[in-house]
This record gives C-alpha cells, sequence and structure tokens, in this order.
C-alpha cells in the first residue's frame, strides 16, 4: 500500500502468485481503498487450506534446508538478482517463519468490495473444495446467473487444465484469462 501511495495511485489492479498471493490478498484486506480488482493464482483464504502434506513441507523450510533447495528453480533465480546470494539461508528462514504463522481470513474475505478473480490449477497444492468455498465467499455460486446475467458475481473463479502450484504462472491460458478479467467493467 505504501508503494502505491509512493508511486502516487489512487488505486490499481493487484495480482500474486503463492506467497506472492497472499501479499496481494493482504493489501486487499487491509487497504481496500488502494486496490481496484484483485486477482490471486494458486492461494488459500486460512492457512489450513493447503493440502497437510504441503503444510509438512512448509514446516521444513528453514536455514537447514538451504543447501538442499541450491538445485531448485527458486534458488537459481534468487541467486542471480539478490545483491547477496550468500543470504538464502536467512531468507529461508524468515519465509519459513511466515510460512508456519497461521492465518483464517474467512471473514475479510466476505467483506472485500473489489472485483477478485481466483486463479488455481486443477491439481494444485489446495484441494478443489477450497477452491470452491473461498469463490462462494466472494459471492460466486450462490445462484444461476440467469439468461441475460442478472445475477453475474464480480468475482471470477478459473481453474487451469494439467495445471499444478508450481506451472501455473508458465500456463498460457493464464495472461488470456487476466487480461479478459481486468478488460470487464467494474
Amino acid at each position: 500500500a505504501q508503494l502505491i501511495k509512493h508511486l502516487r495511485f489512487e488505486q490499481v489492479d493487484v495480482m500474486g502468485y503463492s506467497l506472492g498471493g497472499l501479499v496481494a490478498l493482504n493489501t486487499a484486506i487491509h487497504h481496500p481503498e488502494c486496490v481496484r480488482k484483485l486477482i490471486t493464482v494458486s492461494i488459500p483464504f486460512k492457512r489450513h487450506g493447503w493440502y497437510p502434506e504441503v503444510l509438512e513441507g512448509m514446516s521444513q523450510v528453514n536455514a537447514t534446508a538451504a543447501e538442499m533447495m541450491k538445485p531448485s528453480p527458486i534458488y537459481k533465480l534468487y541467486a542471480q538478482i539478490a545483491p547477496r546470494p550468500d543470504d538464502w539461508p536467512l531468507l529461508l528462514t524468515k519465509v519459513g517463519d511466515m510460512l508456519r504463522e497461521d492465518y483464517d481470513w474467512t471473514n475479510e474475505v466476505k467483506n472485500l468490495k473489489m472485483p477478485v478473480l481466483l486463479v488455481f490449477g486443477d491439481v494444485d497444492s489446495i484441494p478443489a473444495s477450497h477452491m470452491a468455498e473461498f469463490y462462494s465467499l466472494l459471492g460466486g455460486s450462490q445462484k444461476d446467473a440467469g439468461w441475460n446475467h442478472a445475477h453475474m458475481p464480480q468475482s471470477q473463479l478459473a481453474i487451469l487444465p494439467g495445471t499444478t502450484h508450481y506451472n501455473s504462472v508458465s500456463n498460457l491460458l493464464l495472461p488470456a484469462i487476466v487480461e479478459q478479467f481486468l478488460a470487464r467493467g467494474i
């Protein structure tokens, strides 16, 4: 929100994937006046929306995992752009601490007023039941939209076929879905 204000924008469209999606959702919750439209990719609205094995993996993110994660794409990107790549273990410690924090934004999501696009892979790290519950909190799937779209919710849900949490941002359908959502009037 401070960056939005610093850049002198009144409102912006905010999009985030995974951890960045949680940041985007948090921005919309705590600074709704700054967010015109929100797009989240592959996130739950509460910590226990992740599959149990994903939560278990998150519990193991810390400095001791740093060496094991060096072959990963995320480390390779980090090493290319970080001013101090040797801080990789410190980053994992901070990220791990954050990933272990509990959250449940059920009530806050229900109160969002801006249009929201939820994007998930069909084999994401989040069960389809949680995806549907998230969409329902935003007013989706409450009743038939009607032939004239009279009951069309302002928020949307997109499920990318053949897509996991780890490759959703490289799915070629994602840009088109986002572009269509942003072009739609409020």
